[in-house]
């Protein structure tokens, strides 16, 4: 669970932030963050697809052929389930809140119910609880946490502490998320030869945040997510 409170920290500390300080942040700081963070989301996204591969060259082709096919099977389960649809409703029903918020005093519990629909649903915190419940690899939460955080110094300005207390639901969500992954499916995994498969759909997916930080390609991220259950049972078919 240490990158889910890496990431609650980033929202602790951005909100408290936001408090202290009466002035946004100047753009010029907003875009070279933008830009920091873009990068740090390819570098840990390749990396860890890159360290999933191993063995001979026809065997790590089939592993990236197992890859390919895995996110083409989940982005078509995502669309059946309308995956991205639910996460645009989520995003739709905050900024609803947020615009509502600019013209009337805004009450505890709307900064808590707006910040938890924006930071739980969003889908970085899924595949990161899960690749920290897995095998460690906190660093697309401790991303996801910085984001968060700074998204958070704007929006305790509007609801107050309520965007601050919106960590709780994250530190339960993303928190039982990765203690499920780490007791349970991670051993199975692990047994059958099978994380290698998660791991690298994971990392695709975190690379794939980086085009959508720096604005480069829209991607509808949600309806990748079920490529984390297609990527080991495509896999053991294969074998």
């Amino acid at each position: 669970m240490f990158g889910t409170l890496l990431n609650v920290a980033g929202i602790l500390l951005g909100g408290l932030a936001g408090l202290i300080r009466k002035t946004p942040l100047p753009i010029a700081v907003e875009s070279w963050a933008k830009l920091f963070l873009g990068a740090l989301a390819v570098f840990y996204g390749l990396r860890l697809t890159v360290l999933s591969f191993g063995g001979s060259f026809g065997h790590i082709l089939k592993q990236v052929v197992i890859l390919t096919l895995s996110l083409f099977a989940g982005r078509l389960l995502g669309r059946m389930l309308r995956l991205q649809q639910f996460s645009n409703r989520l995003g739709q029903m905050a900024r609803e809140r947020i615009s509502a918020a600019g013209s009337k005093p805004s009450r505890l519990s709307d900064g808590f119910k707006t910040c938890t629909a924006l930071y739980c649903a969003a889908p970085l915190g899924i595949v990161g609880s899960v690749v920290d419940g897995l095998s460690g690899y906190f660093y697309p939460l401790a991303i996801k946490g910085v984001v968060e955080g700074l998204g958070t110094l704007g929006l305790v300005k509007i609801f107050g502490w309520g965007a601050t207390l919106s960590a709780v639901a994250v530190l339960a969500f993303q928190g039982t998320i990765s203690l499920i992954c780490g007791r349970f499916i991670g051993p199975f995994l692990h047994a059958h030869d099978l994380l290698w498969a998660v791991q690298a759909v994971a990392g695709m997916l975190v690379f794939t945040v980086a085009l959508v930080i720096l604005q480069i390609k829209r991607i509808e991220l949600a309806d990748y997510l079920p490529s984390l259950l297609a990527a080991p049972l495509i896999s053991a078919i294969w074998r």
